[in-house]
């Protein structure tokens, strides 16, 4: 993630300790030296909606609850991510409201002292379902929306899904619990960006991310519905200028980019030009968080108890906590995808590998340069800095 509010604005948010921490950049299994990573729990497979982009592959006509841990394994689970001093548990699906379970191994986390958060589409969020989010010690509350009206609608295959997305953040305003809005970018939604940001100071919505597209489960069927790299620049001075206007308004907004780390380099340069004290704090920042940090500083665990080094790398499994606690799983220094991301440096290729800011974006997605060279050491195909900017020039 990069936060473009912390490094343009300077705000602050609970993400930033973990981000920007000074112990993050270079250890081998987490956020900092005595952390493990953030996991990502995919909690369910199945999903009322059918999104077009879902890295899980989610939908309720392909459920597969029968394979789910149970509630006793998820505990377990839970367990063992304290053990390791897992700072953040990301609970996700499918849709994780699904499960009937979920706010109670919510709350059994955030008992535990395990800051908890959700990913839904939030759909499901009435107000009872707010009020019971809040209870369990829920930290905060992401709700998907990729477009306004029947854009959105077309990308979850239900009509009517973006209002009851608007509606689920709302109902958790209503109650105190912390929520924000999650944006994938794409072709179809790119004109869709001015009315996401009208949206998020009309219903006062204190956080945003926005993703670029990875190709990950149904999102690989979208490599031609990408943006091109031109518009890629293009949306990232819209970010900054929208970010910078909250600043101006005096309305406190978190507003954050994931999945290419270009984007801090990009602001980086930017900033290079205006304010040269601003970008070495920038700088500063963005070699203490060094990067994608796949397999290193985030992992996730699917329905079925496997291990992969993210949420996108489900066709990587490194282990299965129905077998070995995730503490034993994820500090196997024999596993040699783990060993390869851990140390992607001398694997990477083409522009990647020759980068002068290689330490700063850390070779990017892996997923997406395997998706498009069948490579995972590949440059990343949707880095849009150009030669001259990453030093080949």
């Amino acid at each position: 993630m990069i936060s473009v509010s912390k490094l343009v604005c300077n705000t602050e948010s609970f993400g930033d300790t973990l981000r920007y921490n000074k112990d993050s950049k270079g250890t081998s299994h987490g956020t900092t030296c005595q952390k493990g990573p953030v996991v990502v729990w995919n909690c369910t497979k199945t999903c009322n909606l059918n999104c077009i982009h879902c890295y899980a592959s989610a939908s309720a006509e392909n459920e597969e609850c029968d394979g789910e841990l149970t509630t006793k394994e998820g505990k377990t689970l839970i367990e063992n991510l304290k053990a390791y001093n897992v700072p953040v548990l990301l609970i996700s699906g499918g849709e994780p409201l699904m499960r009937d379970d979920i706010l109670y191994l919510a709350k059994y986390a955030n008992n535990l002292n395990i800051r908890t958060t959700f990913s839904t589409n939030g759909t499901l969020i009435t107000k009872q379902i707010a009020k019971q989010l809040k209870e369990a010690g829920t930290s905060y509350v992401g709700i998907s929306i990729d477009g306004i009206g029947e854009t959105n609608d077309s990308f979850r295959g239900q009509n009517g899904a973006f209002d009851k997305a608007v509606r689920g953040i709302e109902n958790c305003l209503s109650v105190g619990q912390r929520v924000g809005l999650r944006f994938t970018i794409n072709k179809r939604n790119l004109s869709q960006l001015p009315g996401i940001f009208t949206l998020i100071k009309d219903i006062a919505i204190p956080r945003a991310c926005f993703y670029h597209l990875v190709y990950s489960g149904r999102g690989s069927s979208l490599i031609k519905e990408d943006i091109s790299l031109q518009e890629a620049r293009e949306t990232m001075e819209l970010i900054i200028d929208h970010t910078r206007n909250f600043q101006s308004m005096g309305l406190d907004k978190e507003i954050l980019t994931v999945a290419n780390h270009a984007d801090g380099i990009y602001l980086y340069l930017k900033l290079k030009n205006e304010d040269p004290v601003k970008a070495k704090k920038a700088w500063e920042l963005l070699k203490n968080n060094g990067g994608n940090r796949t397999g290193m500083a985030i992992s996730s665990v699917d329905w079925n108890g496997n291990v992969h080094p993210d949420q996108f790398t489900a066709n990587y499994t490194i282990g299965n906590v129905r077998k070995k606690p995730f503490g034993e799983i994820w500090s196997d220094k024999s596993n040699k995808i783990l060993l390869g991301l851990r140390n992607r440096k001398s694997l990477l290729k083409g522009r990647c590998s020759k980068c002068q800011w290689l330490d700063i974006c850390n070779g990017n997605v892996r997923v997406r340069a395997e998706a498009v060279y069948e490579d995972l050491w590949q440059s990343d195909p949707a880095c849009y800095l150009s030669d001259l900017e990453i030093g080949l020039q």
